[in-house]
């Protein structure tokens, strides 16, 4: 078997797991419904992910440890990940193939060139973990003035660097040593001048552009739910994801630029790819030419994905070990071996120091800047309502990698990713929408917590949720608060009696009461009193249809019987009102007026028992804006957010 076409069964592989993964991920009966399939492991294996909330938050997630074997690999075996597992990379792979497998020698050769710019992917990953890098910063910033062990430790090495630039006769050591004091001394005058609680923040935001997390985000959000349908249930209920377009757009950008360039988004943009560059750089094992036998023919050059250029001075970093070359050498020369290529090596990414710094500071400075409109302080936005278990907003932001697997999994499908409701580094996070899906959050349901990844959404027990056992003295967990809004609310606004938010309260006691109110019908004209028999009134004045005011919420009063409460409608017919009783007998008169009046139950909620699970939200009849609505005010995640009570 050759060795390309064991890499291809390789990659076809582990892009149908990955298929299997996201298929399975729904909650259901049926057997291939989520039974313990470990559909987050291809996210553990990407050592992105793990990286990147470490230097956010300063812990891994125990799963995230499945990362260090693929950097293992790495080390060993250079960008086998790239190669041979990554499923995105695939399907990159294979649409390249079928665009350029007509093009000429020639044609094939100059696609597969390398060009300056794929050293934009490193900048960008320098950008990416300079924007979670903010806390670990400022961390280290106040280590340099808080401690009087570490302020003597920096003084002593400060002093010896000192005392070594002046021995050095190296030019280049001594800049570097000058260097080290001058970073040292900045280091500590910055500590000195502010605490960095205003200057430094940390946001995880990897996930935007990291090759599995956005895979993830694509399929789960806009192939499988065009794919879902009656022939194929994918999920239940069919889903529907605002913002999917953004999503689409950026998936298909990405693979029809293949159609250009192959692997476009392997060599000029995906994260992962550099941070593998950087870790394989120097591979115990790698590709690389014999001494001698090569006759220049390019033909490694033509078939190469990576554009590493392995014909003359092989770029390692950009070798993505799709053995192309190694197939298409006639002359064995190519191979895959412990030995450094005979023509040469440049190992490590292309990116100048000031590129580097440059990309370090302006990710360091971006998280700050988009905070200061406030939004996970005390300008945050009451719609951005997270799921069960999620984390305060600023530890949530450093964790969350937008992969969209807490709404597929979503049983009721109100999980959705945010747009800018969050802010510009909330794009994509989960947020709930009570106006979609099949009802509100499900007070049995703990599937979101126990699908994430990373534990921006923490794995919650359902006595927990539910403030039972050992939770009972904390209460159930709120999400937010339900709000009636006065001037949308059929009874309160439109006198039309409707109940329907506190009937589907799934809360014992139900977290919406109502006040009973009495209010007088206009009519089309007035009703008199003709005459009455037993329980049946006979009016003159306009028809009273049957199917309005026969429903139970309509009642009457007579003129001249003040001291009789209002006496319910039963039924109305040809031959008048028909009451529940006739306590009218002997006050009323032929000719008295007859009142008739809707008894409203005016709707009232309570926030000491409201969760904000959104099930009156969702099931309010007004069907535009609801006229009772979830905000996350009073929410148990962030105590900032609680109400005066």
């Amino acid at each position: 078997m050759r060795i390309t076409t064991a890499r291809r069964i390789s990659q076809i592989f582990f892009f149908f797991l990955f298929v299997w993964f996201c298929f399975v991920s729904t909650l259901g009966e049926r057997f291939w419904q989520l039974r313990g399939w470990p559909v987050n492991w291809l996210l553990e294996l990407d050592p992105l992910v793990g990286l990147g909330s470490l230097i956010a938050t300063g812990s891994l997630y125990a799963g995230l440890l499945w990362g260090l074997l693929t950097l293992i690999l790495t080390i060993l075996l250079g960008r086998v990940f790239c190669g041979w597992i990554c499923p995105f990379g695939a399907l990159h792979q294979a649409v390249g193939w079928l665009a350029n497998r007509r093009h000429k020698a020639a044609a094939r050769m100059a696609a597969n060139r390398y060009r300056p710019a794929q050293r934009f992917k490193y900048a960008l990953l320098v950008f990416l973990l300079g924007a979670a890098a903010g806390s670990l910063v400022r961390h280290l910033l106040d280590l340099s003035v808080e401690s009087t062990i570490v302020v003597v430790v920096i003084a002593a090495v400060s002093l010896l660097c000192g005392v070594a630039a002046l021995w050095v006769r190296n030019a280049i050591w001594r800049d570097r040593i000058l260097s080290l004091v001058v970073f040292i001394i900045g280091w500590v005058i910055t500590g000195f001048l502010t605490d960095g609680s205003r200057l430094l923040a940390a946001s995880l935001q990897t996930g935007l552009l990291d090759p599995i997390p956005l895979f993830y985000r694509s399929v789960n959000l806009t192939l499988l739910p065009l794919a879902d349908g009656p022939s194929i249930p994918l999920a239940s209920p069919g889903r529907l994801y605002p913002g999917s377009l953004a999503i689409g757009l950026l998936f298909w950008v990405a693979v029809l630029l293949n159609l250009r360039i192959p692997r476009f988004y392997c060599r000029f943009v995906c994260p992962l790819g550099a941070l593998f560059g950087v870790v394989g750089k120097n591979a115990i094992y790698r590709m690389g030419q014999k001494a001698e036998g090569c006759t220049a023919c390019g033909a490694c050059n033509q078939a190469c994905e990576g554009a590493c250029e392995p014909a003359t001075t092989i770029r390692t970093a950009e070798c993505l070990l799709c053995m192309n070359c190694l197939n298409a050498c006639r002359h064995d020369v190519m191979g895959y071996r412990h030995q450094p290529s005979a023509a040469g090596e440049i190992a490590g990414p292309d990116l100048s120091k000031r590129e580097f710094t440059t990309a370090l500071v302006a990710g360091l400075a971006a998280v700050p800047l988009a905070r200061l409109a406030g939004k996970t302080g005390e300008n945050w936005n009451p719609a951005v309502i997270r799921p069960p278990g999620a984390l305060p907003e600023e530890m949530f932001l450093q964790r969350c990698i937008k992969c969209g697997q807490c709404m597929r999994i979503c049983p009721t499908n109100v999980i959705h990713p945010a747009a800018l409701q969050a802010g510009i580094e909330g794009i994509w996070t989960p947020i709930l929408n009570f106006r979609m899906g099949t009802s509100g959050c499900q007070r049995g349901c703990i599937a979101c917590g126990n699908l994430c990844p990373t534990a921006a959404i923490r794995p919650i027990s359902l006595d927990e949720r539910l403030g039972r056992g050992d939770f009972a003295d904390r209460g159930p967990i709120r999400i937010g608060t339900a709000f009636v809004d006065r001037g949308r609310c059929l009874p309160w606004a439109m006198d039309r009696p409707c109940i329907v938010c506190q009937e589907n309260c799934p809360v014992s006691p139900k977290a919406i009461v109502t006040r009973e109110a009495f209010q007088p019908v206009r009519l089309g004209g007035a009703l008199h009193l003709i005459d009455m028999k037993d329980r049946q009134l006979r009016f003159d004045g306009p028809a009273l249809p049957a199917e309005r005011f026969a429903t139970g919420d309509y009642f009457v009063t007579m003129a001249n019987s003040d001291a009789i409460p209002p006496v319910r409608i039963v039924d109305i017919g040809p031959g008048g009102i028909t009451l529940a009783e006739n306590p009218f007998a002997v006050a009323a008169h032929p000719g008295d007026r007859i009142t008739v009046q809707v008894r409203l139950q005016l709707p009232v909620v309570n926030p000491a028992v409201c969760i904000g699970c959104g099930v009156c939200e969702h099931e309010c009849p007004v069907k535009g804006r609801r006229a009772i609505r979830v905000s996350a005010e009073n929410e148990t995640r962030d105590r900032r957010h609680r109400l005066s009570l």
